[in-house]
C-alpha cells in the first residue's frame, strides 16, 4: 500500500470537501492542489470527479430529512413535486452540455492559469451582485410560491458555466440565482439540492466511462478520498447555512481576486511551476 498516495488522496479528499459548496470553486482548487502535490495524471482527473460523491453525501446527510420528506410525499404533496420537478428541469442543460462540450473544455481548460483568471473574473461579479442585491427575507415556501420552470432553466443554464474550471459551480448557481430575483437562503437551498444529480451523475459517468483504466488496487485510493471528502463537506455545508443567515458572499469574492492574483504572480515570476 503507498501510503504517499493514500495522504495526497486525504489531501484532495479535503480540498473537495471544503471547496465544493463555497462559491470558491472546487475543481480550480482540486487542479492547483494536484499540481502542487504532482497529482495530476489522468487517473487523478477521474479521482478529483468521483470524489464529488463523497462531498455530496454530506449533502444528503444534512438534508436528510427534507430529502425524505419529498421523497415519500410526492404522490401527495405539491411542494414535493414542485421542488423534485424544478431540480429535474435545472439539471438537464448539465447533462447536455456535458456530454456535448466536457470533454474539449477538460483537454483545453483545465490548467492553472485558467483557473487563476476565472478567480478573478468571479470574485469580480460577485461583488457587483452583493452590491446590487436586494435584501428581500426568504418566502415562507420559495419552490411553490415562486419558482418557475424557466427560472429552474435559467439555473440549470447557469450551473453550465461552471463547466470552465474556476468558475464554482454553487457560485454560479447561487450568485446567478440571486441574479435572477431568488432571495440568498433560498438561492443556496436550491444550489444544494440541484448539486446532488449534477454531482452524482458527473461521478458515475466518469467512472464508467474511465473504467478500463481502473483496477482494484485504486479502492483505498479512492475511499480515503471519499472519506476525507464526506467529513470536511459535512463541517462545511453544516458552517456555510449558518454563515448565509447574517452575512454576504463578499469575503468570498475577495478570497478569489487574491488567490488568483497569487497564482498568476508565483507563475510569471517563476515561483511555482503550476503544472497543467
Amino acid at each position: 500500500m503507498d501510503i504517499i498516495l493514500l495522504l495526497k488522496a486525504a489531501v484532495m479528499g479535503v480540498v473537495e470537501g471544503l471547496t465544493e459548496f463555497l462559491p470558491i470553486s472546487s475543481t480550480g482548487h482540486l487542479i492547483l492542489a494536484g499540481s502542487l502535490l504532482g497529482f495530476d495524471d489522468h487517473k487523478a482527473k477521474v479521482f478529483d470527479i468521483a470524489i464529488q460523491t463523497g462531498a455530496i453525501l454530506a449533502v444528503i446527510a444534512v438534508y436528510w430529512h427534507k430529502i425524505r420528506e419529498v421523497t415519500t410525499t410526492l404522490p401527495t404533496s405539491r411542494a414535493s413535486r414542485s421542488l423534485a420537478i424544478h431540480v429535474a428541469i435545472a439539471f438537464l442543460p448539465a447533462v447536455v452540455f456535458g456530454l456535448l462540450f466536457g470533454s474539449f473544455i477538460k483537454a483545453h481548460l483545465f490548467t492553472p492559469l485558467v483557473v487563476a483568471s476565472t478567480f478573478i473574473v468571479g470574485g469580480l461579479i460577485i461583488l457587483w451582485v452583493e452590491k446590487n442585491s436586494s435584501r428581500q427575507p426568504p418566502a415562507a415556501n420559495y419552490f411553490v410560491d415562486a419558482m418557475t420552470p424557466l427560472l429552474a432553466l435559467k439555473i440549470g443554464l447557469l450551473q453550465c458555466l461552471a463547466m470552465i474550471p474556476g468558475t464554482s459551480r454553487s457560485g454560479a448557481t447561487i450568485i446567478g440565482a440571486m441574479v435572477l430575483g431568488v432571495p440568498r437562503k433560498d438561492a443556496t437551498d436550491f444550489s444544494f439540492y440541484l448539486a446532488i444529480p449534477t454531482l452524482i451523475g458527473a461521478g458515475a459517468y466518469s467512472l464508467y466511462k474511465d473504467r478500463a483504466m481502473l483496477s482494484i488496487a485504486d479502492a483505498p485510493m479512492f475511499a480515503t478520498g471519499l472519506l476525507f471528502a464526506f467529513a470536511s463537506a459535512w463541517l462545511c455545508v453544516r458552517w456555510l447555512l449558518k454563515y448565509i443567515a447574517t452575512h454576504s458572499f463578499v469575503v468570498f469574492a475577495w478570497y478569489r481576486i487574491a488567490f488568483g492574483l497569487v497564482i498568476l504572480a508565483t507563475a510569471y515570476f517563476g515561483v511555482v511551476e503550476w503544472r497543467a
